[in-house]
């Protein structure tokens, strides 16, 4: 019975929002639909970016402070900016798509508890400046202007990606165990985590077989998780991303990848049970991070999206229920573009983009039911990074 209620919650709401917003139905529907596009603002500093949007049109990311020594993680609703905090530190930021109606918002959080073992945990490369390693980083859940911290397996760190509307949040956690498998500074081991939907509570998700390490990246509103498996490492992809994960019922499934070793990486999945996020094109690739995205559709094998022309490298960050897939795809020198990719084909989303709009959508992070994609964009004449909100409409 839950899995039938909660599978009938989003096209519910597709339903109802589609009734209001017939022109947004008309274009998410049109073969090549136009995008007006917005600048979200920021707190003050040069990098800002969108990681998520929801069907409400939530849209959370993180905003860099004035001087670019901290981020924060934020909210953008109908426009307008709040700032959600921190856990006692300086820096805190939402990274993945979260999708959640019920106003959940998930992502890391420094707090300022020293870290016994100054590891260079995963949020280190998500947080600018001086001060973004020696403290605790934790995954957050916010709700109604409450950041609470989430739970460890024990040890000294966490992070949050995703949120159902259950209330379950998914991320990875450090447990006791100093795994063999790790690189120095990291120590300790870590696993997939499933937190909630009760206050504190904490379920692991076990690696594959012969993998010491897991990490989960996103959650439907059916409980199935997607992620990765593989060696502890440095904590940050590379081979602790040996294997494409998903967990149904608490058992880990190999979806398979391009025969890569390292960087294979699922970024969301749909109620549908579609899975897309990126993996090294080859074996020869070895741990060198040579990404392509992806999209694995139930029954099928996981697919290669390829790249816009020109490009060599590509990411898959979000999908909805059309089966609309956004990402970034990048040439060899690392300039990058934001795409939009249905039904076999890749577009250049700033292709789309209408007239007034000057800045390049270099990433394109997240779509909702309604087509609305949200990302990173890049303004020359400010020389900063700014997050964006692109809405379609259908061009005649």
């Amino acid at each position: 019975m839950k899995t039938l209620i909660a599978r009938s919650i989003l096209p519910l709401t597709v339903l109802l929002a589609g009734a209001v917003h017939g022109g947004d139905v008309q274009a998410r529907h049109a073969h090549n639909p136009g995008y007006r596009v917005a600048t979200l603002p920021d707190i003050g500093g040069t990098s800002s970016a969108g990681a998520s949007i929801n069907n409400r049109g939530w849209i959370a990311g993180s905003s860099n402070l004035v001087d670019d020594a901290a981020v924060e993680a934020t909210l953008w609703r109908n426009g307008r900016l709040t700032r959600l905090g921190t856990l006692g530190g300086v820096n805190s930021a939402v990274l993945w798509p979260v999708k959640n109606l019920r106003g959940i918002v998930t992502g890391i959080a420094q707090t300022s508890e020293p870290d016994p073992y100054n590891e260079k945990w995963s949020c280190y490369s998500f947080f600018p400046g001086a001060q973004r390693r020696g403290l605790r980083c934790v995954g957050f859940k916010w709700e109604n202007g409450v950041m609470t911290p989430l739970p460890t397996l024990g040890g000294t760190h966490g992070f949050a990606t995703g949120a159902n509307n259950w209330g379950q949040i998914v991320g990875w956690a450090e447990n006791t165990v100093h795994d063999t498998s790790c690189a120095a500074p990291q120590v300790l081991q870590f696993r997939a985590v499933v937190w909630g939907p009760k206050h504190q509570q904490i379920r692991e998700l076990p690696p594959l077989r012969h993998d010491s390490v897991s990490s989960a990246t996103a959650i439907n509103d059916r409980g199935q998780v997607v992620g990765i498996s593989g060696a502890c490492s440095n904590a940050v992809g590379g081979t602790s991303a040996r294997h494409n994960v998903l967990w149904e019922n608490g058992r880990a499934t190999d979806i398979g990848d391009f025969g890569g070793i390292a960087w294979n990486t699922p970024m969301a999945i749909n109620q549908r049970g579609d899975i897309v996020g990126f993996a090294n094109a080859s074996e020869a690739d070895g741990e060198n991070f040579n990404p392509r995205a992806f999209v694995k559709f139930p029954g099928q094998k996981i697919r290669n999206l390829g790249t816009l022309p020109g490009d060599v490298s590509s990411q898959a960050t979000g999908i909805n229920e059309w089966r609309q897939v956004v990402g970034q795809s990048c040439d060899a020198a690392g300039n990058c573009r934001a795409f939009v990719w249905h039904d076999g084909t890749m577009i250049d989303l700033n292709a789309l983009v209408g007239n007034g709009y000057g800045n390049t959508l270099v990433a394109a992070n997240d779509i909702d039911d309604f087509g609305r994609i949200t990302g990173q964009a890049f303004d020359a004449g400010a020389n900063k990074s700014v997050a964006f909100s692109a809405s379609p409409y259908a061009r005649h």
